[in-house]
């Protein structure tokens, strides 16, 4: 791992690299987001540039709120030219329900900005099945250049579990079961008040879906975030922990705040240089 330092004033700045991953470590989740802001930003400038539309994935979650507020307050982004999509989303949670993903979008994401389009999950289709059918067809057309992510308390991405992940899952999307360790991410972020208030199933984008996207930028603060960090980094690439399949991603950037890389500061491969 290389590391770089930048002093400056409030930020704390450092820089990794881990084979191909990128990593930033800010000295708040605040500055974390700001910074994933500024990335995704200049992304989706590049991407826009000549009138062309592009297509971007969000996440959802306490993680991404700084970073989404930021964004979505910085002038002339090409939303217009944007077709939006978003990873996952409860079974059966009611879509006004205070933890729900098209609520939680519409207050911190489309509401705030003039889209081309957003498609939404409807975690109370039908027809799950074909909701998931087309959803995944929907974004296979539009062929997506950035995904927004965070990181699970189990190292999950998206709604990908360690007993759900599959690395060469045939589905492109798909109906998942959440573990305990989930659900009680849930509640510690403030969703619900108990981990059996908490919606046993989800629809989510699949690894390999995820994994076809060009450009992932993850926001991943907070001390309750800190060994998923280091497992990311350190364990072996496999499904107990899906986020290690990040490095083997070829263009990928963490950027984290000084609670969720605590443990990295005591750990000899990231005092490399």
């Amino acid at each position: 791992m290389e590391e770089r330092s930048e002093n400056r004033p409030d930020t704390e700045l450092r820089r990794f690299t881990a084979g191909e991953m990128k990593l930033e470590i800010r000295a708040s989740g605040r500055e974390a987001g700001a910074a994933a802001a500024r990335t995704a930003a200049e992304a989706m400038r590049q991407l826009g540039r000549n009138g062309h539309n592009f297509a971007m994935i969000f996440a959802t979650g306490a993680s991404q709120l700084d970073m989404l507020s930021v964004l979505t307050s910085m002038p002339g982004l090409p939303w217009n030219q944007l077709t939006g999509f978003h990873l996952d989303e409860y079974v059966g949670l009611d879509e006004n329900h205070p933890a729900s993903f098209r609520r939680y979008l519409r207050q911190n994401l489309t509401s705030r900005v003039a889209m081309r389009e957003f498609f939404a999950i409807n975690g109370n289709a039908g027809d799950i099945e074909k909701f998931c059918t087309d959803y995944a067809r929907r974004i296979e057309q539009a062929s997506p250049q950035i995904c927004l992510l965070g990181i699970g308390e189990n190292g999950h991405l998206a709604f990908n579990d360690p007993a759900e992940a599959d690395f060469d899952d045939p589905q492109p999307m798909k109906m998942v079961s959440l573990d305990r360790r989930c659900r009680q991410q849930q509640v510690g972020e403030g969703w619900f008040g108990s981990w059996e208030e908490v919606p046993e199933h989800a629809l989510t984008l699949t690894m390999p879906t995820i994994f076809r996207i060009p450009k992932l930028i993850l926001t991943v603060p907070d001390r309750r975030k800190a060994e998923a960090i280091r497992r990311t980094l350190h364990d072996p690439i496999s499904s107990a922990c899906p986020s290690t399949l990040l490095r083997n991603h070829p263009d990928v950037t963490l950027f984290l705040d000084r609670e969720s890389a605590s443990i990295l500061d005591a750990d000899p491969f990231a005092r490399t240089t």
